[in-house]
């Protein structure tokens, strides 16, 4: 039984890996653009799996920011996470240790929430750890490959690829936007809000991870007083 909950997870991470691939390539490009090399790319993609948190990271090394400001973006970040773990707790068996929930709960992303809070409950915590064994390989493998070969492929190429991973954050942002103002007005509020810190001089000079937490801030917090959302009785 144990086998084959693990082997159902492997054959559920499968397709997420290889989306993770694909975008992770881009992302190995970015990293190689800011000076990392593929061990330090392949640490930093085992310990962290999440495209916008790496991303938001890696912007912030190549401006040369401080370590405070890494952490703290990860942190505003990846606070999402903090909620799909707490709503996959239902799920899991009432007698998994705090420390095997911790172990499920350090691969739970976007697309691994999806699957995992899917699964019959209770969960099997070995199909759980299927899942992670494929996803956080090819997300990691993706990053390794962008660095390497991104030394390698002509520069025209290598600023192309390097322009992917945003088009995949406007992938994921412009549908639910199109269908619910409210998204779109988040949207529209954050990059006007984008603009005027760029326009305002004492505010210009901040680095990246820096407006990244300001901007999520602001625009999160506002969003939550026009539109909050109602409890369930």
């Amino acid at each position: 039984m144990g086998k084959e909950a693990f082997k159902d997870g492997l054959r559920s991470g499968l397709p997420i890996s290889l989306g993770y691939f694909a975008v992770s390539f881009s992302l190995g490009i970015l990293m190689r653009n800011a000076g990392l090399d593929p061990l330090q790319g392949l640490v930093m993609s085992l310990l962290n799996n999440t495209s916008a948190g790496e991303a938001s990271a890696v912007s912030i090394i190549a401006e040369g920011g401080s370590t405070w400001e890494i952490a703290l973006s990860q942190l505003v970040i990846n606070m999402r996470y903090f909620l799909m773990s707490a709503a996959l707790c239902p799920h899991l068996s009432p007698s998994l240790s705090l420390p095997r929930r911790a172990l499920i709960g350090f691969d739970v992303t976007d697309e691994v929430f999806a699957v995992l809070v899917s699964a019959p409950r209770p969960l099997d915590e070995r199909y759980a750890y299927g899942v992670a064994t494929v996803t956080i390989p090819g997300w990691a493998a993706g990053t390794v490959l962008g660095i390497v070969f991104g030394n390698l492929l002509p520069e025209g190429i290598v600023n192309a690829l390097s322009l992917a991973l945003y088009g995949m954050f406007i992938a994921v942002v412009i549908p639910p936007a199109e269908k619910d103002h409210r998204i779109l007005a988040v949207v529209i509020s954050s990059m006007a809000l984008s603009l005027a810190m760029a326009a305002v001089p004492a505010l210009a000079g901040l680095g990246s991870g820096t407006k990244t937490i300001v901007l999520t801030l602001i625009t999160a917090s506002l969003a939550a007083l026009i539109w909050p959302v109602e409890e369930e009785a």
